[in-house]
């Protein structure tokens, strides 16, 4: 009948148009997941199939006998299609519900579904063997005996309806829920009309639906992602359209030819276009405009959030966030910010290479900042995508200004609030050390007399060297307090070495008794730093007693000092067990410790006083075999002209002087009579540090 021809023509035509329309939209998606390549291969092979079948028909409509190419062709693409779509169909759904839906599946089922690629194979081997008794049939009859196994792709819409059931059964979203529900009830249409024998019309305008439903929900809901692309999509929509419209002008102008001479009508059909310019212009103008609109809200909304992670004042925070807020909300595969711009950093590439990679720079005024790179896994990146990206753009430099004001804001009031608690701290100390240190003196020298006394019990002796002992070490506490407590005044210059090798000539006593070497490297020459040397002997005392400390079965100490241009490089590392992840990131914290007798402030210590001089501290471990801590110091160096003149000054010194140890406390021991023994300066620097 001609009427079923027809909307045969007509369902073949829209199944052509929909899958390909389908293949676009996949082609321009921007994740790179195996769903999605699934996905484009099952819509190519129902492609295969509405495309061979409708160049069937329109080769019977052109030729009264077709070409043996064009046969063999439309018999091909269709030979294709029946034998891939069930692999595809089965395959596609399992792996919707491992990577989008994030389901488990058992192992039977994706090894079951990846087995059934090997049925194109099987089906071809079956069909050769049954050609073989039919010598006749040669290449033509082969493909006409494969696409009469037209019934698998009944048996992929089963294994689809029974797949897409379940997924809708536990869908959690509303939108997912019924687009799996609609393609279930799409499958079971074209199962029911195969079933029924119903005309080839009807059975393959069943078969568009389920791409149909797709496409709908893929426009209207955004399903799977891929709406974004509005600018694609208008312009497919445009695409398909004016096919359709030059298939009509070829049509009428076929059934006017015994009349009219068909490129005149043809001519006139395509004039009467300008006519319709502005009809739909009113009918499509308000919904690109209200479209519009609603991108531009979301780009602002999506500012506001940038703007609200600006206020918190931490620019890692805020990178972080507009590159993760960015990648979602255009479905990008990578999104870089990098503020300021890193020459030396390799360019963002998109996975694979495949994808398209948009660069835009971020100016604040004529200066750039920084840049914004964005790369897809598509093959392109759409208009609408690169407008929003240029918009936020120049979004970006004023919320990194709001986000750096702020952050400086927060270092200053906590910084602030640090010197205000330090103030109370060095308050606390100098009375806690008045009223305490008095008693302790006068107690430790009638201890001291005590001791001299020759008639003095063993049993009592032993007891006063006790109490002694710790009345020096609390002596050593409170004195560790004060050094805490007291900024230290860095006025003037000290070469760093001189003051190196004092620091290493008072401790070495105590290390060879604990079986500890020190080893002292200094390649910075007569460099100098811009610090007293009280602050620069805390420093380095801390830090060896504390080296030592961590290794109280024996080791090395190594002490070594390096410089360049501009900075000063302190290294003291040690053998000891290391420092525990979990201590690493509070071990410059007040009074923490992990001794059972320590006080927690030698590398407080430390800390504040590489912070006064300007420099930085931090603490690699462990360094080779799970042992092992490095405390790296780097502090700026004094002025040339400043430099000179105390390098000048410790060469002009007298060796004695110069060389004579410092106590940890910053006082240089003068003469051996007035000076601590080495003992007591080790009591004194009271370094309670941890490993």
């Amino acid at each position: 009948m001609a009427f079923l021809f027809y909307v045969r023509l007509i369902a073949l035509t829209a199944g052509t148009l929909v899958y390909l329309f389908l293949i676009a939209l996949i082609l321009g998606h921007r994740r790179p997941r195996l769903f999605e390549r699934l996905l484009f291969f099952l819509a190519l092979a129902l492609l295969a199939i509405y495309g061979g079948a409708l160049l069937k028909v329109n080769a019977e409509i052109q030729y009264a006998s077709p070409p043996e190419a064009t046969h063999l062709l439309y018999n091909a693409l269709n030979a294709l299609g029946v034998l891939f779509v069930i692999p595809f169909m089965t395959q596609a759904h399992v792996e919707y519900l491992r990577q989008v839906r994030g389901t488990p599946i058992a192992r039977s089922a994706v090894a079951f579904a990846y087995a059934l690629f090997v049925l194109p194979a099987f089906m071809v081997g079956y069909v050769a063997i049954a050609a073989h008794t039919h010598l006749t049939w040669g290449l033509e009859g082969f493909l006409d005996a494969i696409n009469r196994q037209f019934g698998l792709v009944l048996v992929a819409a089963v294994i689809a309806a029974a797949l897409q059931m379940r997924i809708a059964w536990t869908a959690p979203g509303k939108v997912e829920r019924r687009v799996f529900w609609w393609l279930f009830a799409s499958s079971c249409v074209f199962a029911l009309a195969w079933t029924l024998r119903m005309p080839a019309a009807f059975i393959e305008m069943a078969g568009v639906l389920p791409g149909a439903v797709l496409i709908r929900y893929s426009l209207r809901d955004n399903f799977l992602d891929f709406g974004e692309q509005r600018n694609m999509v208008y312009a497919l929509s445009a695409t398909v359209l004016a096919l359709l419209y030059l298939a009509l002008v070829h049509r009428i102008s076929g059934w006017l030819a015994p009349v009219f001479p068909p490129e005149a009508t043809a001519s006139v059909l395509l004039f009467v276009l300008i006519f319709l310019f502005e009809p739909l212009e009113r009918v499509l103008g308000p919904a690109i405009h209200r479209t519009f609109r609603e991108r531009v809200d979301r780009w602002q909304r999506l500012a506001v959030e940038l703007q609200e992670d600006a206020r918190h004042g931490d620019m890692a925070q805020l990178l972080a966030g507009a590159e993760r807020c960015v990648r979602d909300e255009f479905s990008l595969a990578a999104v870089r910010i990098s503020v300021p711009r890193d020459s030396g950093l390799a360019p963002l590439e998109s996975p694979g290479g495949l994808g398209h990679v948009a660069r835009v720079p971020l100016k604040k005024g004529r200066e750039e900042i920084g840049l914004l790179e964005a790369a897809t896994t598509g093959s392109y990146l759409t208009g609408e995508t690169s407008a929003a990206l240029e918009f936020l753009a120049e979004q970006l430099p004023a919320m990194i200004d709001l986000c750096r004001l702020i952050e400086e804001k927060i270092r200053l009031e906590r910084e602030l609030a640090e010197r205000e608690r330090l103030a109370m701290l060095g308050q606390m100390a100098a009375s806690v050390s008045h009223n305490l240190r008095n008693p302790l003196g006068a107690m430790k020298t009638v201890l001291q007399v005590q001791l001299e006394n020759p008639e003095l019990p063993a049993d009592v002796r032993q007891d006063c060297t006790l109490v002694l002992s710790e009345i020096d070490r609390m002596s050593a506490k409170l004195t560790q307090l004060l050094h805490f407590a007291k900024p230290s005044a860095n006025r003037g210059s000290v070469v760093a070495a001189a003051v190196a090798e004092q620091v290493a000539a008072l401790f070495r006593p105590d290390a060879e008794r604990r079986g500890v070497r020190i080893e002292v490297e200094a390649s910075c020459g007569d460099a100098s730093i811009h610090a007293s040397e009280e602050a620069l002997n805390e420093i380095l005392s801390n830090l060896v007693v504390n080296a030592i400390e961590a290794q109280p079965d024996g080791g090395r100490v190594r002490l070594h000092l390096a410089g360049d241009a501009e900075h000063l490089q302190i290294v003291v590392e040690d053998e000891g067990p290391g420092v525990l992840p979990e201590a690493r990131t509070r071990i410059f914290q007040p009074f923490f410790t992990t001794k059972a007798t320590g006080t927690g402030l030698g590398l407080a210590i430390v800390a504040r006083r590489v912070s006064e001089m300007g420099g930085t501290v931090t603490c690699e471990s462990p360094l080779a075999g799970g042992r092992g801590t490095r405390m790296h110091v780097s502090l700026p160096l004094a002025d040339g002209a400043e430099a000179a003149t105390v390098a000048t000054v410790a060469g002009n010194a007298d060796p004695s002087l110069r060389l004579a140890p410092a106590s940890p406390a910053g006082r240089p021991a003068q003469t051996a009579g007035k000076a601590k023994t080495r003992d007591s300066a080790q009591d004194d620097a009271g370094a309670e540090l941890e490993e």
